[in-house]
């Protein structure tokens, strides 16, 4: 995913590569993103608007720099200290900002400021929202802290900013708050939702004619979140209906996890080089390594997919969800109807409820023993921590095993490399590339999935989206 920008040391602004203006190569400086940029005291241009590129990207995820990234991305610093960042990564602060120097050009508590500017930014451009609340939807402890850093980024208060906007930038729909998401490089959208629909969680979650929708919960309140292609290779388009503004930036990079946009494409990847793979690249060179709205509700629905089919793990995610989540009225015509419940009320859940959504015994232990473990913070299911720090956790529950534990670190941790070599669809393939006439058993296809370290889950998301797993 390319995000370099070019700066002009005359003007004191940063533009695209393809910026219609052309200033004098020697008076250009090249920067990796648009947060380096800005972290030098350059401005983002008028005319380009660099500041609709997502504002960083890091190509290792699985490395140091990339997990800070990921956990900035999730709002780790909106209360949090760079200390505290540091501690959890095994590192001093001095440390972690002399990495973020090295691979970012910028503090982690600066990329941190330039993630709230640049949503910001968005909201004066995209909606008619007032700026108090344009302000404590993108973070800001109060307006004039947002006049502050927008002045300083953009050199242009919030106001003066909006007044500059273009007709073409605001989005109007019927109902709920339209909203761009911007990525990078290409984005097989169609085939993550095809991947995505026969496993979406009955009441949750629904995708109709190329429109993802789900459920949420902002301070106690439900809302809906919708996600559709924008159809420009750039943006996905969100409309959110919200109660409460307060967590919309939060629920923006939810969208942005759920479908990969901060991941390489597959294209972009040494897989599109690979022998194997590269006839499935061809066919989806957007393909993305997708991820979780919540961790805990996709662990689950992982959990009920084992030893089942994708058909009867969803079945019994929609029991799940009908007997302990929380009814959402008046969401019928959308085909959502309740929230997920939240792990504390699971781990309250009695063995004989579980049983009576059609559980095995321990297989409502095993879910039970992981939701206790879960509200308690004793997993470590996030992309800020290793593939093995994250696999070793979740085998500590009863009743998980090594497929279940790689599922997870895939689809609810984010882990790149993580890799199920167990999963019968992953064997199938395997022998079909292999030209075997029958599956591989988990060691062969283990030791295939070797050569695509680290981007082992893209590489899974590839055989089973190639109908080659089925």
């Amino acid at each position: 995913m390319n995000l370099s920008v070019n700066a002009v040391r005359t003007t004191g602004i940063y533009c695209r590569a393809e910026c219609p203006g052309r200033p004098l190569e020697r008076n250009c400086a090249p920067f990796t993103s648009a947060v380096a940029a800005e972290a030098a005291g350059f401005r983002p241009c008028l005319r380009c608007r660099p500041d609709r590129l997502p504002p960083f990207a890091d190509g290792d995820g699985a490395g140091i720099v990339g997990r800070a990234l990921a956990l900035i991305a999730s709002g780790t610093l909106d209360e949090g200290s760079e200390e505290a960042l540091a501690s959890r990564l095994g590192l001093t602060a001095r440390h972690l900002r002399r990495l973020f120097h090295e691979r970012v050009g910028a503090t982690p508590a600066f990329v941190a400021r330039s993630r709230r500017a640049h949503f910001a930014r968005r909201l004066l451009d995209e909606t008619d929202l007032r700026i108090v609340d344009v302000a404590y939807a993108s973070g800001f402890a109060s307006v004039r802290q947002m006049n502050r850093v927008m002045s300083a980024v953009f050199r242009f208060t919030p106001i003066e900013l909006r007044a500059k906007r273009r007709d073409s930038d605001r989005l109007v729909a019927d109902g709920g708050l339209p909203l761009r998401i911007p990525y990078g490089g290409a984005l097989a959208f169609g085939a993550l939702l095809a991947h995505k629909s026969p496993r979406a969680i009955p009441g949750v979650e629904a995708i109709d004619g190329g429109v993802y929708r789900r459920t949420l919960s902002t301070a106690g309140n439900p809302g809906v979140i919708e996600v559709s292609d924008a159809g420009d290779g750039a943006h996905l388009v969100i409309v959110a209906h919200l109660p409460a503004l307060v967590s919309l930036l939060d629920d923006v990079e939810r969208c942005r996890r759920v479908f990969g946009l901060d991941r390489p494409a597959a294209a972009a990847t040494p897989l599109a080089r690979d022998r194997l793979l590269r006839p499935l690249v061809r066919r989806h060179p957007g393909l993305r390594t997708p991820g979780a709205w919540d961790p805990f509700e996709t662990s689950v629905r992982i959990m009920l997919g084992q030893q089942v089919s994708v058909a009867g793990a969803t079945t019994l995610t929609g029991r799940l969800v009908s007997a302990f989540g929380t009814p959402v009225p008046g969401l019928g015509a959308m085909g959502l109807s309740h929230t997920f419940p939240a792990a504390a009320r699971i781990a309250e859940a009695t063995v004989e409820r579980l049983r009576g959504i059609g559980l095995p015994g321990a297989r409502a232990e095993s879910i039970r023993a992981f939701a206790r473990a879960y509200a308690d913070g004793r997993l470590r299911i996030d992309p800020g921590s290793r593939l093995d720090e994250v696999t070793e956790s979740v085998l500590s529950v009863p009743g998980v095993g090594p497929w279940t534990a790689q599922m997870i670190a895939l689809f609810a941790a984010g882990q790149q490399d993580a890799f199920p070599a167990g999963d019968l669809g992953l064997r199938r393939a395997g022998g079909r590339l292999k030209g075997a006439g029958r599956a591989l058993d988990a060691r062969g296809v283990e030791a295939m999935a070797d050569a695509w370290r680290p981007h082992r889950a893209l590489a899974a998301m590839q055989l089973w989206v190639s109908g080659l797993a089925g």
